[in-house]
């Protein structure tokens, strides 16, 4: 079975600025991937050029086995995005929101979906309400509904629970388990909440100034830099002084110098 997600020598330049340095990795179907870095590791940058709403400058990605340079209409039906920092039109409803994207993906019977994804997410009693005057955790919430309506194949979150109390949150991520374990999904997951990606995630991407730097599943991360959470090798990567050796496109080794 071809990957979920193929990326090979992905850059992204901004004029003098290269956010993203030739990176490569998989991501197999069924799996949930987190890209950990700092702000301005290339996290989102990465997440956008998957969604092909930013063109890369160079390298190549394949999404669901298309090419998404050549052939991302193919696969929008079958993925979706959540992020708390994109809104959604503040003047409509929590419903008029959710039926609107519901159209846009071709849902079939969005009413008994809408349903569905208000009772799961506690959103019921917010339907009728503009999105711009929800809170931040509520519009959270509003966003991670939005993007299981269609149910897809792929699904793409950019902190998907900032914002959330620890309860709504523990809910929100529960959710997103049980959907992806009754539907066999993928997900990539953008995080700077290290307990959350413990939890949820198979494999980690470790992403520093545009490039991956480490590789590997929670619990070998922990053991190979000698920590006791994923927090702690977050920490590590972040603050001590590194170069990226790439033996190939499947393994990367972190040198310390």
């Amino acid at each position: 079975m071809t990957p979920a997600i193929e990326v090979r020598d992905l850059v992204k330049r901004f004029d003098a600025v290269e956010a993203v340095r030739g990176i490569s990795f998989t991501v197999a179907r069924g799996s949930t991937c987190a890209l950990l870095g700092g702000n301005g590791a290339g996290k989102t940058t990465t997440l956008s050029m998957l969604l092909g709403v930013l063109l890369p400058s160079s390298g190549s990605i394949s999404v669901l086995g298309e090419d998404i340079a050549r052939h991302r209409y193919r696969v929008l039906g079958r993925m979706n995005f959540t992020s708390p920092y994109v809104d959604l039109p503040k003047k409509l409803t929590v419903e008029e929101n959710l039926r609107m994207f519901a159209r846009l993906y071709g849902v079939r019977d969005m009413k008994r979906r809408i349903a569905v994804l208000a009772a799961e997410l506690d959103l019921a009693d917010i339907l009728k309400r503009a999105y711009g005057a929800l809170s931040a955790g509520m519009r959270t919430r509003v966003s991670v509904a939005k993007a299981l309506l269609n149910e897809p194949e792929l699904l793409l979150l950019d902190e998907p629970t900032a914002s959330l109390d620890p309860d709504v949150g523990d809910r929100v991520r529960t959710q997103l388990m049980d959907y992806q374990k009754r539907t066999g999904a993928t997900l990539l997951l953008a995080s700077h909440n290290m307990p959350e990606v413990e939890r949820m995630c198979d494999t980690v991407l470790m992403l520093r100034a545009g490039r991956i730097v480490d590789a590997g599943a929670p619990a070998e991360l922990i053991a190979r830099y000698g920590r006791s959470t994923m927090e702690e090798v977050f920490l590590d990567v972040a603050r001590r002084p590194e170069r990226t050796i790439e033996r190939g496109p499947d393994e990367i080794r972190l040198e310390r110098e």
